[in-house]
């Protein structure tokens, strides 16, 4: 469970550095999906050169995300930003949103390359340097239909079983997930609650400026209270809207990381029970053998 060790007198040199730029969409008879260019700069030695540059679209990214739980079942993989955005926050293709996901996925790959484990998985490196076709061809040499339809009856059946005897502190670890997952959930729906009524409240007192200039031009009497009420309303709206600029910088990605990463803690304890349970069966199986073998000695 710990992804990370350093020892006081390792050197902290940074040998792998990443960059993702330069979002591209892309429009087909089929879909409409938008790519990110990824430069990649290194000087280890496993690398055939010391810089690299490929274009991956967001598909690509949940491959890695997919084959790094797989090969690192019990490390705490870094979050993706979600394929699927919250309705009515921004629309989908939106240059605040590409520009928000390329934010993320560039996130996403350097703390991978900050890992002193993932950072040398081989599925990363082939991420990072290969050409589209080569990444395709790469992809299908990973296990068959069948064999990923076994592993997920298997996955299945061990958790259906259940873990006998967990250990006391990973019981302690699983109940604090829990709770903080559904506590940091709640704060995560009432942040973007009270954004959206922001927003709300601020496109509707954006009208009401202009309104009280205009019903001053006809009434001399009123003018300088209903410019005055206009300017007021002005700075209202200033005021909002630097409002809702730190929320949306400062305090709506940090609470949702925070949820992104819960549900990855749960998702590696869940895999750790269903390693445990694999582990529990085996030892089953192995004792019921070794007891037939004893009755057959005898």
């Amino acid at each position: 469970m710990i992804n990370q060790v350093k020892f006081e007198d390792e050197p902290d040199v940074k040998d792998l550095f990443i960059t993702v730029d330069e979002p591209e969409s892309h429009v087909t008879t089929i879909e409409t999906f938008v790519t990110y260019r990824i430069i990649t700069k290194t000087s280890r030695g496993e690398f055939d050169s010391s810089e690299f540059e490929v274009r991956r679209r967001y598909q690509d990214f949940l491959w890695l995300k997919e084959k790094l739980e797989e090969a690192h079942p019990t490390l705490i993989i870094p979050p993706l930003p979600e394929k699927f955005i919250v309705k009515g926050m921004v629309e989908r293709f939106n240059d605040d949103f590409i520009e928000t996901r390329r934010k993320a996925l560039h996130k996403f790959l350097n703390r991978i390359a900050d890992h002193p484990t993932l950072t040398f998985n081989e599925d990363f490196k082939v991420f990072l340097t290969a050409q589209a076709w080569e990444l395709s061809s790469h992809k299908k040499q990973g296990p068959g239909l069948l064999s990923r339809v076994g592993q997920t009856v298997r996955a299945v059946a061990f958790s259906m079983r259940g873990v006998k005897s967990r250990p006391e502190e990973f019981m302690e670890m699983n109940n604090f997930i829990e709770l903080f997952s559904q506590k940091i959930n709640l704060i995560d729906k009432i942040s973007q609650r009270i954004y959206k009524e922001e927003r709300e409240y601020f496109d509707e007192m954006k009208e009401y400026g202009p309104i009280h200039i205009l019903w001053s031009a006809s009434e001399e009497d009123l003018a300088d209270t209903l410019k005055g009420v206009a300017g007021c309303i002005d700075r209202c709206c200033k005021a909002t809207e630097k409002r809702m600029s730190g929320l949306s910088e400062a305090l709506l990605p940090v609470v949702h990381e925070y949820v992104l990463y819960s549900e990855m803690l749960m998702g590696v304890m869940k895999r750790r029970d269903q390693i445990q349970a694999e582990l529990d069966s085996k030892v089953e199986a192995l004792t019921s053998k070794k007891a037939d073998t004893d009755l057959v000695s005898f």
